[in-house]
C-alpha cells in the first residue's frame, strides 16, 4: 500500500520541518508549502490525502484559501486540518463552519497531530464503505437500506443522510450549522430548526430498537453520535 500524502502549507520553516520529521517517521509522505499560492502548485501536481493548513500565511489566510479549495470540485472533499495559534472557541468554531475537518492549536503534540490525521484518514474509508454498523445498526448504501439485526428500519432520504452522517463521524460533537453544511448542502436554503426537527424524528424511528441514545444532545454546542454510553 502506497504512503498517505499530507500537504503543509505552512510559512514557518522550523515548523515545516518539525511536522515533516513526524510524518516521515509515521510513514507518511510530505509536500511542502509556504504560502497560498506554492499551495496550489502543490495541489496542481499531486492531490494530496490530506492538507494541514496555517491560519495566518503571507499572502492569503488560511481561512480564505480553505474557502477556494472547499468550492473547487477537484478539491472539496481533500480534508483540512488547520494549524493555527488561534485559541479562541469563536475561532474554531470559525474554522469547522467554513469546512475545516479538525483544528490544532499551536504550540501542539506531533503524536497528537499524526493521531489525528490517522483518525480523519480511517473515518474517511469509512464513509467509502458499502456497510458500516455500529452494533446492531448496519446501513448498507449499495442497497440503502438500514436495519436492526434483522429488521429493517423504514426512513426518509434526509434521515437517511443525517443516520449516514453520524454512524462515519462518532463520537465528535457537530453544531447545527455544519450538520446543515454536510446534510443538507451548502447551497440548502434551510434553518438551524430544520436539524433538530429531523434528528428528533431519527430518534423516533431508532427508539424501538433502543438506538435513540446514540444520538446524544450536547447542551449548547450541537450533537454528538456515540455507541459509548
Amino acid at each position: 500500500m502506497s504512503a498517505k500524502n499530507v500537504l503543509i502549507v505552512e510559512d514557518e520553516a522550523a515548523i515545516r520541518e518539525m511536522v515533516g520529521f513526524a510524518l516521515r517517521r509515521a510513514g507518511f509522505d510530505l509536500v511542502e508549502a509556504s504560502d497560498g499560492k506554492q499551495a496550489h502548485v502543490r495541489i496542481g501536481e499531486h492531490l494530496p490525502d490530506v492538507i494541514l493548513m496555517d491560519w495566518m500565511l503571507p499572502d492569503v489566510s488560511g481561512i480564505e484559501l480553505l474557502r477556494q479549495l472547499k468550492r473547487d470540485e477537484l478539491t472539496q472533499n481533500i480534508p483540512v486540518i488547520m494549524l493555527t495559534a488561534r485559541t479562541e472557541e469563536d475561532d474554531k468554531i470559525h474554522g469547522l463552519d467554513t469546512g475545516a475537518d479538525d483544528y490544532i492549536t499551536k504550540p501542539f503534540s506531533p503524536k497528537e497531530m499524526v493521531a489525528r490525521i490517522r483518525a480523519i484518514l480511517r473515518r474517511q474509508k469509512q464513509e467509502h464503505e458499502e456497510v458500516l454498523q455500529v452494533g446492531e445498526l448496519q446501513l448498507d448504501s449499495a442497497a440503502h437500506r438500514v436495519m436492526a439485526g434483522q429488521q429493517e428500519i423504514q426512513m426518509s432520504p434526509t434521515e437517511y443522510k443525517l443516520l449516514n452522517f453520524f454512524m462515519t463521524h462518532q463520537d465528535r460533537v457537530y453544531s447545527r450549522a455544519q450538520l446543515l453544511d454536510f446534510v443538507w448542502g451548502r447551497d440548502a436554503y434551510v434553518e438551524d430548526r430544520t436539524v433538530d426537527v429531523h434528528v428528533l424524528r431519527l430518534r423516533k424511528l431508532l427508539k424501538p430498537f433502543s438506538f435513540d441514545k446514540m444520538i446524544q444532545t450536547v447542551r449548547g454546542s450541537g450533537y454528538r453520535f456515540s455507541f459509548k454510553q
